[in-house]
């Protein structure tokens, strides 16, 4: 995708997004988008009952939609105590198709509307041993083993400059936040680093034993590259696992999406939990 091309389609998507959102003055200028991961869906009804714009990702221009279940596809924008908040309901993953620049699209077309912090989440495998399936995972770092970094090709600098720092990715004033949060919740809240490979198959034995060599306390198939865009256009970035299942070497037997999504349920009560203290402020 050449950079011209990247940013027309990018502004596209803005464009679209304040058009809608003009219609509702309440929810025009959002500060916060959020992204959810497998089963975490139950997270849009923090959002105050009224008013609420949902627009499906098939309504917006240059935009993939998820095929996997647990991802709705939807763009959910409503209040928390009287502010907006951006909720992308779905994420699309490389694995389906796409290039981390075109499952990234729509998330940078959000910072676009003046997005200053971007809050993340998503379903992952376990491999610290301390961690059990249920447990929430504050990533305090990531190792990128996808594959693919969504800013390769030619630097659209209207969007970042072409070499942003990653040394210090995540946001220390928002994870700090969330500790609070958590604690007035009494909800436990872990930490670790995050490591994200391409998918879509789960990992082998010996690729388990290799990546927790390797410092990673829990795997996955999304997030790092949103991290990446967000740091490149200068947005915040908080970031939460859901650890759905355990990958560690000894396992019993294989893993399932089943059992992602049904863990998913379990986990997303606690991270509600959660939100419910940081939302509002962090909006």
């Amino acid at each position: 995708m050449a950079a011209g091309s990247l940013a027309d389609q990018i502004e596209e998507v803005a464009n679209q997004l304040r058009t809608r959102l003009a219609v509702v003055p309440e929810l025009a200028e959002p500060h916060l988008a959020m992204v959810l991961g497998s089963g975490l869906g139950d997270v849009v009804e923090l959002l105050d009952p009224e008013p609420r714009l949902r627009i499906l990702y098939g309504e917006l221009p240059n935009v993939p939609s998820s095929s996997v279940a647990g991802h709705d596809g939807e763009v959910v924008v409503g209040t928390v105590g009287g502010r907006p908040v951006m909720i992308l309901a779905g994420r699309v993953h490389a694995y389906e198709g796409y290039t981390h620049a075109e499952v990234t699209l729509l998330l940078r077309a959000t910072f676009r509307l003046g997005i200053h912090s971007v809050l993340l989440t998503n379903a992952a495998g376990g491999m610290n041993p301390g961690l059990e399936p249920g447990d929430l995972m504050l990533l305090t770092d990531h190792i990128n083993l996808s594959g693919q970094n969504p800013l390769t090709g030619a630097n659209v600098d209207s969007l970042g400059p072409r070499f942003p720092e990653m040394t210090d990715a995540y946001d220390a004033e928002l994870a700090g936040r969330a500790w609070a949060a958590a604690a007035r919740a009494g909800v436990p809240l872990r930490q670790g680093v995050y490591l994200m490979l391409s998918g879509p198959s789960f990992e082998t034995r010996a690729e388990m034993r290799m990546l927790r060599s390797f410092g990673a306390d829990a795997v996955g198939m999304s997030t790092v590259h949103e991290v990446i865009v967000a740091r490149h256009a200068g947005v915040r970035v908080l970031a939460i696992s859901l650890i759905t299942n355990m990958a560690t070497p000894d396992l019993a037997e294989g893993r399932t999406h089943e059992e992602v999504m049904a863990m998913g349920h379990i986990g997303a009560a606690r991270l509600t939990a959660i939100l419910r203290h940081l939302l509002p402020e962090i909006a």
